[in-house]
């Protein structure tokens, strides 16, 4: 039987072929293929783990060949594969591949590993269609569909199951069953889109007089739109930002597949249920570093913006992020991927994710304010706004300036904003596949199409605020999804004339 593992770096990660030869010889293990301190250990846990587990350690001289050899392999996830290779060899078992993953304790029984998701999906892309995982990772493999696990909770368990086909067990559902996987049985659905039960607590019903605000936050949820929100202090712009998980859609099967591969690499997966089919919402604190928002390390983990995929990078107090943080946000933005190299080797993380920005107006907060005073100089205020660089705000499709005071009256439950939200995610999915956000520009003329009025407002707002033509394109963008919201298959004068006007925070453009 050829035994394989999986050597973990970036997003691709490497299956390892292990073999076990036998040879006359002093009694002693050695280890060949780049092995690194961690794998090496691994011969002192494997030999005790065997006798631990009532099997006679093979007296020959022991040599274990990791290949490819040139490339390195780390982690403790290689011991069960190591010790079912030596007792293969000893005992003269055959079969077919077959993936083994997890690390030994000294009495032989199975401590769960990392990666599992993503060490699965890559061996059943390879044809390899039987895996060995730890119990407790088992739910996590089942969730590659077509793969044939077997969890194992100790040594003499995962040798039984070398021979014995029968024991293992592979989900084969139909497309209507995946459909629904992972999703939570209290989930709400609307338009055959679901959203997490509702929340009291996080209800927009407690968000007052903010109707602006509350309507980009409805547009970049049902589009996949950026959004700037900026006023003073206390405004409720941070309250309101943070309640906008309740809005999104749960992912598909697809997009779930993906997030679920990251948060398995970096060890993130809730045991209970694998399959993540909420999308994040990650908040990093403005202290975070460019290696924490992009990833890095000797292993190529994940950062902030690929644990953001298919969901939500919250900045809040956006500005006081270091520049060089809000500056490498540009290229994923645009092309929803960002690529790690260390050391000779590259990885690509997928990072399409949804970027939410609230800050202050100038470093005290009060810039603009009609009752209180600002302190801060004029050059203190262009610094302040000078983190901002064009080419990132126009990656953002909506800007809002949230009042201290205002009192518009409305107020708006989150069952209510989802109808609309609901309504375009359905159309954008059927229409093609993918939010209005990722529009490419082939894809604008195609589904951006316009009637003469909305036609002529376009046209007008470019002249008058030079827009650039990414800028002509966002607005195009986010009028598809004002129209989609209300049914609508071209897009009219009001979705237009609204679109610009958040483009250009004015509320009352027309």
């Amino acid at each position: 039987m050829g035994i394989y593992s999986f050597s973990p770096f970036g997003y691709e990660g490497s299956l390892v072929s292990v073999e076990v030869d036998l040879r006359r010889g002093i009694p002693a293990i050695d280890i060949v293929g780049l092995a690194d301190g961690t794998v090496k250990e691994s011969r002192e846990r494997m030999r005790s783990a065997i006798l631990n587990s009532g099997f006679d350690f093979p007296p020959e001289r022991v040599l274990i060949s990791l290949s490819p050899a040139d490339l390195k392999k780390e982690g403790a996830g290689f011991d069960l594969a190591l010790a079912l290779a030596v007792l293969q060899a000893k005992e003269e078992c055959c079969g077919e591949k077959i993936l083994v993953m997890g690390e030994l304790e000294l009495n032989g029984k199975i401590r769960p590993v990392k990666g599992i998701h993503a060490a699965v999906s890559t061996a059943l892309s390879k044809g390899i269609n039987f895996c060995i995982v730890p119990k407790a990772n088992e739910r996590e493999a089942l969730e590659v569909r077509g793969m044939n696990v077997f969890g194992a909770l100790s040594l003499k368990d995962a040798f039984e199951a070398l021979e014995k086909k029968d024991l293992f067990v592979c989900l084969k559902e139909s497309p209507s069953d995946m459909l629904l996987s992972g999703i939570p049985q209290d989930a709400v659905c609307l338009d055959g889109v679901y959203f997490l039960a509702e929340n009291a607590e996080e209800d927009f019903s407690l968000v007052k007089n903010q109707g602006f605000l509350i309507r980009a936050l409805q547009i970049a949820a049902a589009g996949g739109h950026n959004l700037l929100a900026y006023g003073p202090p206390g405004c409720g712009k941070t309250l309101s930002l943070q309640k906008f998980p309740q809005l999104l859609p749960l992912l598909s099967f697809e997009d779930a597949a993906s997030l679920t591969r990251i948060y398995s690499i970096a060890g993130l997966l809730p045991a209970v249920t694998p399959l993540l089919r909420i999308p994040p919402f990650r908040q990093p604190h403005q202290t975070a570093t460019i290696e924490g928002m992009c990833g890095g390390g000797p292993k190529c983990l994940p950062g902030e913006i690929s644990l953001a995929h298919k969901g939500v990078l919250f900045l809040d107090e956006a500005a006081e992020f270091k520049s060089s943080v809000l500056q490498m946000l540009r290229v994923p933005l645009e092309g929803g991927s960002i690529t790690l190299s260390r050391a000779g080797r590259s990885t690509c993380y997928p990072a399409d994710f949804q970027l939410l920005m609230a800050t202050n107006p100038c470093p005290c907060g009060f810039y603009g304010s009609q009752d209180k005073i600002c302190l801060c100089s004029a050059r203190s205020i262009e610094q302040y706004w000078k983190k901002f660089s064009g080419p990132l705000l126009d990656r953002v499709d909506l800007r809002v300036h949230v009042g201290g005071h205002s009192e518009d009256g409305q107020c708006f439950s989150t069952s209510q904003l989802r109808k609309s939200i609901a309504l375009a995610v359905s159309r954008e999915r059927k229409r093609q596949g993918k939010l209005n956000s990722n529009l490419s520009p082939l894809e604008i003329e195609e589904f951006c199409k316009s009637d003469g009025e909305a036609g002529i407002i376009l046209q007008s707002a470019c002249e008058k605020y030079d827009f650039s033509p990414r800028a002509r394109a966002s607005v195009l963008k986010t009028a598809r999804t004002i129209a989609d919201m209300s049914g609508l298959d071209k897009i009219d004068a009001s979705s237009m004339a609204e679109a610009v006007g958040y483009r250009k925070n004015q509320g009352d453009w027309l």
